[in-house]
């Protein structure tokens, strides 16, 4: 390590898309006093890394293939090292954001925001604040200015972070077998989860819970 790099902040990414985090990465490199000491394409390289490098922030992209990315800010958040987390996502429901900052993230930022956005809500957690994407709050306010209350429970709010994450793989067409590899979990309990999720979601069959999930994937 030399000495410049420790008078940086250390910067960890944790995304999955190549071409993204070579982005992100030559965007936090730019900056003077920031640099990426490490990046990660899935959950066990970022715990490896984690340890060998020694962030001050991680970027964190929560859909990560076959991880949980929200597991991960959890660990960190649970392990007492000071590493503040700015997730970067797809997604603008407030389910998705919320779920973050809950797990422990400082940030919750669109991917489709500017290069500026991104470097603006790095300086701003660094700053000791919380940085929410200006596409969430949006949707708070149309929320509130349509009379609607903005912290109304989604029904999808009872599904735990398990429940959740089998969901979006049933959205994004995985079989009962597929998504049991990817979570390493057995079939039988994979097959558990989808009947909790249709007791919860109030669906009648798998059919409605495909349909359902898949809707609410190609929406978010």
């Amino acid at each position: 390590m030399s000495e410049t790099s420790k008078t940086k902040t250390r910067i960890l990414i944790v995304e999955d898309h190549e071409i993204f985090r070579l982005g992100i990465r030559e965007l936090i490199n730019h900056e003077p006093d920031l640099c990426v000491c490490g990046e990660a394409d899935d959950v066990a390289t970022a715990r490896r890394l984690m340890s060998e490098t020694c962030p001050d922030m991680a970027i964190i992209d929560i859909t990560l293939r076959n991880s949980n990315g929200l597991d991960l800010i959890r660990e960190m958040s649970a392990s007492g090292k000071d590493v503040l987390v700015l997730v970067l996502s797809m997604h603008d429901e407030l389910l998705y954001a919320e779920r973050s900052l809950q797990a422990g993230a400082r940030g919750y930022i669109m991917k489709q925001e500017t290069s500026r956005s991104i470097v603006k809500a790095i300086r701003h957690i660094l700053g000791g604040g919380i940085y929410v994407s200006p596409n969430i709050m949006e949707n708070i306010l149309s929320r509130v200015r349509a009379g609607q209350d903005p912290l109304e429970k989604s029904p999808l709010e009872s599904l735990s972070e398990r429940e959740f994450t089998v969901l979006r793989m049933i959205g994004q067409g995985k079989s009962t077998g597929d998504i049991a590899e990817a979570m390493c979990l057995s079939v039988r309990t994979i097959s558990t989860y989808r009947e909790r999720i249709k007791e919860k979601l109030g669906l009648k069959n798998a059919a409605e819970l495909v349909r359902y999930a898949v809707r609410w994937v190609e929406e978010n």
